[in-house]
């Protein structure tokens, strides 16, 4: 019997097979190998009782993220907050660069809306920019909830952000009856308290399954080399072809049109200013090793 793994907590794998949830160990032979079983992999189970099983084989990955630990996603939504904690859109950019390293499709989420005051962030407007879908809810009021269910319908998705941005908040308001632990942002360091605490693939009634996941307040990049970095800039690829030098970083090469590009306001100063960070450290990066 094949099914997916939804939940590991106490050295248990709880695995969804159907309709029904099954609680099992891992054969030891699995526990040797190098790569472990988690949330998300598709895994063969041999029942040893009504709800006990063995896993008896991971089958291949079609992705996985590290952090969060998770596999086999359709979609990663990356959720930040409007206001409290106000966003960072390096950070976000971090995100985005993970996930799209991994071959999941992103979807940037602004939660908490209503505390915008009918005045849109500036930053928000620099990823309508990007080609990601971007969507704006608030948890609080039930703005662009519909949207945001509509998104996760029939897909595995894993919803990622900082700590304090309300990603169980918006779980509970997408499906009432989760009753999902909530924080508060901590006053000192304006930041999330951690409120979740393992990743969980929870089925959603209107079809899908989504994962809400520990919050935290930094992401290392991926294993990258430069060259493959631009291509995670979606907004750049309209200009790439016109520069002068075949695989032009954008970086210090003359001639260069996503520089021209970000010269004109075509491209975002934030998003171009961030890519160069990031690029640094892939380059520093590469140095080291």
């Amino acid at each position: 019997m094949d099914g997916v793994i939804i939940k590991a907590v106490g050295g248990f794998y709880f695995v969804r097979a159907g309709d029904r949830v099954f609680r099992c160990s891992i054969r030891g032979k699995i526990r040797l190998q190098k790569s472990q079983a988690m949330v998300g992999d598709m895994v063969s189970v041999i029942l040893m009782g009504d709800d006990d099983g063995v896993v008896e084989k991971i089958l291949p990955r079609r992705n996985e993220l590290v952090r969060p630990l998770i596999a086999n996603v359709d979609q990663a939504v990356v959720i930040f907050a409007t206001k409290q904690p106000d966003p960072s859109a390096l950070l976000l950019d971090r995100f985005l660069v993970q996930v799209r390293a991994a071959e999941i499709t992103p979807v940037i989420c602004f939660n908490k809306f209503d505390l915008a005051e009918n005045e849109e962030p500036e930053l928000i407007a620099h990823y309508d920019r990007t080609g990601y879908p971007v969507i704006r809810v608030s948890a609080k009021t039930g703005q662009g909830i519909e949207s945001l269910r509509n998104c996760l319908k029939d897909r595995i998705n894993v919803l990622a952000g900082p700590s304090g941005v309300g990603k169980s908040s918006l779980l509970n308001t997408l499906q009432p009856g989760l009753e999902l632990q909530t924080g508060d942002i901590s006053l000192k360091l304006r930041r999330g308290k951690h409120t979740t605490r393992h990743v969980e693939l929870i089925p959603l009634e209107h079809g899908g399954l989504v994962a809400d996941t520990p919050g935290f307040s930094n992401v290392d990049l991926p294993a990258l080399k430069r060259e493959v970095l631009p291509g995670y800039y979606p907004e750049f690829n309209s200009y790439a072809g016109q520069c002068r030098f075949n695989g032009c970083l954008h970086y210090r090469e003359p001639e260069c049109a996503v520089k021209e590009a970000v010269r004109k306001g075509h491209v975002s100063m934030l998003r171009y200013q961030n890519y160069l960070n990031l690029l640094e450290e892939v380059i520093e990066s590469e140095r080291r090793y």
